[in-house]
């Protein structure tokens, strides 16, 4: 038997059927996705099948060593994963998950990848990765210079997943919940890494697609709640919903949209259990008229609901001119307004990076005590820390409010952060609270 790579697969050459393997008359041998490797060594070795294997190219690595010093839950997540060198640490924001992954990497002492989801985030494991001492290297848009210890963007990674699969035998998907994505998903099926890492503050997707983690890089292997940190590793916190009121104006105007929404659902008869059913309404859309029509008023209705006027007035009770606070909304429009009423630097997809981090950098100096931004600072961004935050609005998703959450928990003496939720009564967005803090 002789194993070889080719553009993310195996080729599997001799006179054996094995598991995970198809014939291909092309290459007139026995095929695999590259994923596959490990279980089909172990497979050839417990059957006392002699075979030649001439998968990795693999890129020279030096000696991996650091010297840095884990903490007691960031050593028992390391070990967990170190039982069977696969699968994901579910870890809060501000934990250290990059310092567990740098111990991780010089165990295994071999070629590493890793993936994040942007080029903040590549910029940000360089600087961390400097504690190896040797060459990082960059594998993106910008740059493509391949070194024993390389970073990449899932985007820049899934094009040319087939060329890198077979270079590197430690993979490290950062923000892993990206990875069961259509497209990204090839990443991992294109690697022969046997050894896989995720890492992530939550592990759940509202798609249900993280049921395909175990299959890609190995399922959770050791979680890390907030609470079993906050008050010693992480900052005290506590979280206060606080529920406003639509003027006259906004309810008669919410209640008109809805009523548009429902009446279509109900001519339908459709019922909105899960993502997964707004979806197919959504598809509709494209040749039903009335569902663009339903779809339209449905999304006039949630920005009442999302951007009503009394939610700035809360805004301006919850200022401090001494905390500092991190206003997060889902919809640019809004952050627009609250940054000019209350003169507050904002931050969206739109503001340069130089422009970023020249405001995060007075953020943190205490010069401006709040900046205000909609969902580009969910992840991927080094957020200097905050004490205050208030969610004006955003998605069902407990990801996103566990990020948001996460941006008031840096380690910090005597702190105790709040997170302010507010929320519009008699609205959709009540639902939509419950749903996110599930």
């Amino acid at each position: 038997m002789k194993l070889t790579y080719h553009k993310g697969t195996l080729l599997i050459k001799g006179q054996y059927s094995i598991p995970h393997t198809k014939w291909d008359d092309r290459s007139d041998c026995y095929r695999a996705l590259a994923y596959h490797y490990q279980d089909i060594v172990e497979y050839l070795t417990q059957s006392h099948i002699i075979f030649e294997d001439n998968v990795f190219d693999l890129i020279p690595c030096p000696e991996l060593s650091n010297n840095l010093t884990l903490r007691v839950y960031q050593k028992k997540a390391m070990e967990k994963w170190l039982e069977q060198r696969k699968g994901v640490l579910v870890m809060p924001t501000g934990s250290g998950k990059t310092v567990v992954a740098l111990k991780i990497i010089e165990k295994v002492n071999a070629p590493t990848f890793i993936v994040v989801p942007t080029l903040d985030l590549v910029k940000q494991w360089k600087k961390e990765l400097k504690v190896f001492g040797c060459a990082i290297g960059e594998y993106t848009g910008e740059k493509k210079e391949l070194q024993a210890i390389t970073v990449s963007t899932y985007d820049s990674a899934y094009l040319n997943a087939e060329n890198l699969g077979n270079q590197f035998k430690l993979v490290i998907f950062d923000e892993v919940h990206h990875l069961p994505s259509e497209g990204y998903r090839q990443i991992a099926e294109m690697f022969a890494s046997p050894y896989r890492l995720g890492l992530t503050a939550t592990y759940e997707r509202e798609d249900g697609l993280h049921n395909e983690l175990p299959r890609l890089i190995g399922g959770k292997v050791h979680e890390i709640h907030t609470d079993e940190l906050a008050g010693k590793y992480l900052s005290a916190y506590e979280t206060k919903k606080i529920s406003v009121d639509l003027t006259i104006e906004e309810k008669q105007a919410y209640d008109t949209y809805h009523t548009v929404f429902r009446k279509y659902l109900i001519s339908r008869n459709i019922r909105l259990h899960n993502s997964m059913d707004f979806k197919k309404i959504i598809m509709r859309s494209g040749y039903d008229r009335e569902a663009r029509d339903a779809l339209l008023a449905r999304n006039k209705a949630e920005r009442i609901a999302f951007n009503s006027k009394a939610k700035l007035d809360a805004i301006q009770r919850l200022l401090s001119p001494t905390e500092r606070t991190i206003i997060f909304t889902r919809y640019n429009d809004m952050v627009y307004d609250i940054s000019k009423r209350f003169f507050i630097p904002c931050i969206t997809y739109r503001t340069d990076p130089a422009e970023r981090e020249e405001v995060f950098s007075r953020f943190k100096e205490g010069l401006y005590p709040a900046i205000v931004s909609s969902q580009v600072l969910d992840e991927g961004i080094d957020v200097p820390e905050a004490t205050i935050g208030i969610i004006v609005s955003g998605t069902g998703s407990s990801r996103e409010y566990v990020q948001r959450l996460g941006r008031l928990l840096r380690p910090s003496e005597n702190k105790k952060a709040v997170l302010y939720e507010l929320v519009t009564r008699e609205t959709k967005e009540t639902q939509t609270s419950a749903r996110r803090k599930q």
